[in-house]
């Protein structure tokens, strides 16, 4: 069972940056793809990021793209995947998810969340000053 935990939400100012971290475990890295996703109140889910496993291809919602990176790491057994946010905005607040997937993902298809069967518990972000 893919087990995934977020963390490194918090209270930043507008402009600032945050770096959000995904812990992947139970998994072999290069059959899944993990993506990230932003929640507010109201509205549907919506995919910010997402990282392919077997070639660490990259996709980005146009409303992060040029500010943000996603990236991956090991670190023991544990699949580690980071989404770094610059020159954040309030617009940039809601609950994030890190999900992954075993489908390979494409520009086509990448934000569906139909097509992620594993979520982790959300992390908060909020930009105020």
């Amino acid at each position: 069972q893919v087990q995934l935990a977020e963390s490194g939400g918090g209270l930043v100012q507008p402009g600032g940056s945050l770096r959000l971290s995904c812990a992947a475990s139970h998994f072999a890295r290069d059959y899944y793809a993990i993506g990230w996703f932003r929640q507010v109140p109201g509205k549907e889910r919506e995919g910010v990021a997402c990282i392919s496993g077997s070639d660490g291809s990259t996709y980005y919602a146009d409303s992060v793209k040029g500010r943000s990176t996603i990236s991956r790491a090991n670190a023991d057994s544990i699949y580690m995947v980071y989404l770094q946010m610059n020159s954040l905005s309030p617009e940039d607040s809601g609950v994030y998810y890190c999900a992954a997937t075993d489908q390979e993902p494409y520009t086509s298809n990448w934000w569906k969340l139909d097509a992620y069967p594993f979520w982790g518990q959300g992390t908060q972000v909020t930009v105020a000053s």
